[in-house]
């Protein structure tokens, strides 16, 4: 039977990315997403820009919430398995407008999941977050770690998106698998995001905001390594599960930024705004089990990923 995978969110960061490597792989690829301008449209459709025109490639612009769209793509498309990263994201967003994220995170999520049930889609991929854990003791492990504590509107959203992914599996039997993404980086990534906002402060000699005192710590993660995880999650069979995609190595805000200067070969010049509500101090991914199900294996350091970010950035700043 042919692969048929809708992709939401497929012109953002790792929707891009997902479906160039699910096209090369030989799959159909239907992409759904709004164009939304919570940034750049623009830096979306370039993101696509070398796909479109490829066969097997088919683009909707349209919202995750619309079921007559939803109905007329698998009218013109035998969706096999659909991947859900369409989403608001940002913890410090959610806080400022909780309920755009519970239309749009829970909602949305609800209503493809709606779909999935209807038209009998073999597999559901949910593009959860780390932010689930809150602020819990890392390393944070899908067995044994609490979920039910996240500090955000952002994180709530997500481990509601979860919840309804289980009791849809729990009344339907729906396939599914939710990806815990740890801190996701490289080309393409939204200049929101740390890397990408401090590469770009750093590069321009602008002051970069460091909250605290730099000692909180993420565990950043390549993005061909979170494709690696996707790409596994959809070659095995599924029942309801989780899945930690992380890179297994933390690095605090202090170290994060003397890689970029070093790699930009410029020097940082900081601020330091108190520590925003809504963030955690630490996220460490405990891989044990991504590993035993999937075989996933982080293979991208933290410096080899920024050199290729950085080298990126720059060939972008020179099409501008």
């Amino acid at each position: 039977m042919e692969r048929i995978v809708l992709v939401t969110g497929g012109a953002g960061f790792i929707g891009s990315h997902l479906c160039e490597a699910l096209l090369n792989q030989g799959a159909q690829v239907v992409s759904l997403d709004n164009f939304s301008d919570h940034y750049d449209p623009a830096m979306k459709s370039r993101n696509i820009a070398g796909l479109v025109n490829r066969a097997g490639f088919y683009l909707y612009k349209g919202d995750i919430r619309d079921a007559q769209l939803l109905n007329k793509i698998m009218q013109n498309h035998m969706i096999t398995d659909l991947v859900h990263l369409a989403a608001l994201a940002g913890v410090r967003k959610s806080i400022s407008d909780p309920l755009e994220y519970v239309d749009v995170d829970i909602k949305g999520t609800v209503n493809l999941l709606e779909f999935a049930v209807k038209y009998k889609v073999s597999r559901f991929i949910f593009a959860s977050s780390s932010s689930v854990y809150g602020a819990a003791p890392p390393p944070f492990s899908e067995r044994t770690t609490s979920a039910d504590r996240p500090i955000s509107p952002y994180a709530a959203a997500k481990r509601a998106g979860e919840l309804f992914c289980r009791t849809y599996h729990e009344l339907y039997k729906i396939p599914v698998a939710c990806l815990r993404f740890f801190t996701v980086y490289g080309p393409r990534q939204r200049p929101d995001m740390a890397i990408h906002l401090f590469t770009r402060l750093i590069d321009e000699g602008l002051e970069v905001p460091v909250f605290g005192t730099g000692a909180s710590s993420r565990d950043f993660t390549y993005i061909s390594d979170i494709i690696d995880g996707i790409t596994k999650t959809l070659s095995i069979p599924l029942t309801y599960n989780s899945f930690n995609l992380g890179s297994s190595q933390v690095t605090t805000l202090t170290e994060l930024i003397k890689i970029i200067s070093s790699e930009l070969g410029k020097k940082a010049r900081i601020s330091s705004p108190p520590i925003q509500p809504g963030d955690v101090p630490e996220t460490a991914a405990d891989l044990t089990h991504s590993y035993r199900i999937l075989g996933y294996q982080p293979r991208v350091s933290l410096t080899d990923g920024i050199r290729s970010f950085i080298d990126w950035y720059q060939k972008q700043k020179q099409t501008e």
